[in-house]
């Protein structure tokens, strides 16, 4: 039996994040991750958008996080060499649209300290973007793109540095979890480990391992996103992510326009829930549903511009697509060795490594 300090389950952007940031000389922390490579099941199927923190109510903890999130994401990439742009993005008001909607979510989002944030006229739009419909836009400076595969890598490698222990294709499947004791043991395909603490990342599954370790009781909604790409000339209608003002109710921000570091044009993600958390590519929409979003923004598409791109899901904390729900981040009521870092959907790549730092202290309390 392997014994380890700190045991981190998942090995997407947030657990590795909250390796690096458990690391200390003297502590032994191990990633469990159930597939064969790291990242790959929410952490780089997404818009990899670096989030400026408007959209979210102010004192949540993904309002906070996010913003800073951001700025800890922009000098980690700096320092890594992982691909980024500092682009900003346009939230716009198309024609006919209420512009007191834009600046109610204006508002918010300076409620949220983003204070760089400017509304802005169709004119301003146009000298950046002149292939984008806006009668009006937010204009959000600090928001960016960054290369998510990228990302996980530097972020693995750092924990590496660090002496963490990473074990791929290696899915936590049971345990002896005695609230009285002061370890727990954790089964696996290969061995049983025994350690003094355990965060629970797990992403799409983090309900499964809460159940497995003797924790508190919550579900995980499986939320598809689907996305289209622009082809050929027509990715170069757009340079920055540009964003239609988001529905009245709910979290979706809305079919939106991103561009990649690689260079292609992602368009989406919409949102479905389902039951299955591995089902991808099940009644796909086809690319024509995807057209007329597009249009909104970038009036000029054409059918032959639009073409089918991936998909992901979301971990969602509520089945309800018309209500909030925050971050998880806590010690279990249940199992005190356990914390949890939970529901971790957007904008959780942008403040992976703000959650880490939250985890870290709930962390230190548990192996002080």
């Amino acid at each position: 039996m392997e014994e380890v300090d700190l045991v981190i389950v998942g090995g997407g952007v947030v657990g590795l994040a909250c390796a690096r940031a458990t690391a200390r000389p003297g502590r032994t922390v191990c990633v469990l991750e159930r597939h064969a490579r790291l990242g790959t099941e929410t952490s780089t199927h997404n818009s990899g958008v670096v989030h400026a923190g408007i959209y979210y109510p102010r004192g949540s903890l993904k309002a906070r996080l996010c913003v800073e999130g951001r700025d800890a994401l922009y000098r980690f990439c700096e320092a890594h060499d992982v691909p980024y742009q500092r682009c900003g993005k346009f939230i716009v008001a198309g024609p006919g649209e209420d512009d007191t909607r834009l600046q109610d979510l204006m508002a918010r989002g300076l409620a949220n300290a983003v204070g760089d944030l400017e509304l802005v006229d169709r004119a301003f739009v146009s000298r950046l973007e002149p292939h984008v419909a806006a009668g009006a836009a937010i204009w959000s400076p600090s928001t960016g793109i960054v290369d998510t595969e990228a990302l996980v890598r530097a972020l693995q490698r750092d924990a590496g540095a660090r002496e963490v222990i990473t074990l791929p294709a290696m899915p936590l499947i049971g345990s002896t979890a005695e609230v009285a004791a002061h370890w727990l043991d954790l089964r696996t395909p290969a061995e049983t480990i025994r350690t003094r603490a355990v965060v629970n990342a797990a992403g799409l599954y983090a309900d499964d391992v809460s159940a497995i370790l003797g924790g508190q009781d919550f579900t995980i909604y499986p939320c598809r996103g689907e996305y289209a790409e622009l082809a050929g000339a027509s990715r170069g209608l757009v340079s920055r992510p540009v964003y239609p003002l988001p529905p009245r109710v709910g979290e979706h921000l809305g079919v939106h326009v991103t561009p990649t570091t690689w260079g292609t044009v992602m368009v989406g993600p919409t949102t479905r829930y389902q039951e299955d958390k591995r089902d991808h590519e099940e009644d796909r929409l086809p690319a024509s549903a995807f057209i007329e979003p597009t249009r909104q923004l970038l009036p000029t598409i054409r059918p032959d511009d639009v073409r089918l791109g991936g998909t992901g899901i979301r971990a969602k904390l509520s089945p309800d697509a018309s209500a909030f729900s925050d971050f998880l981040i806590e010690r279990d009521a249940q199992q005190p060795r356990l914390v949890h870092a939970a529901g971790i959907d957007s904008p959780g790549l942008t403040a992976c490594l703000a959650i880490a730092r939250r985890v870290s202290t709930l962390v230190d309390e548990i192996l002080r």
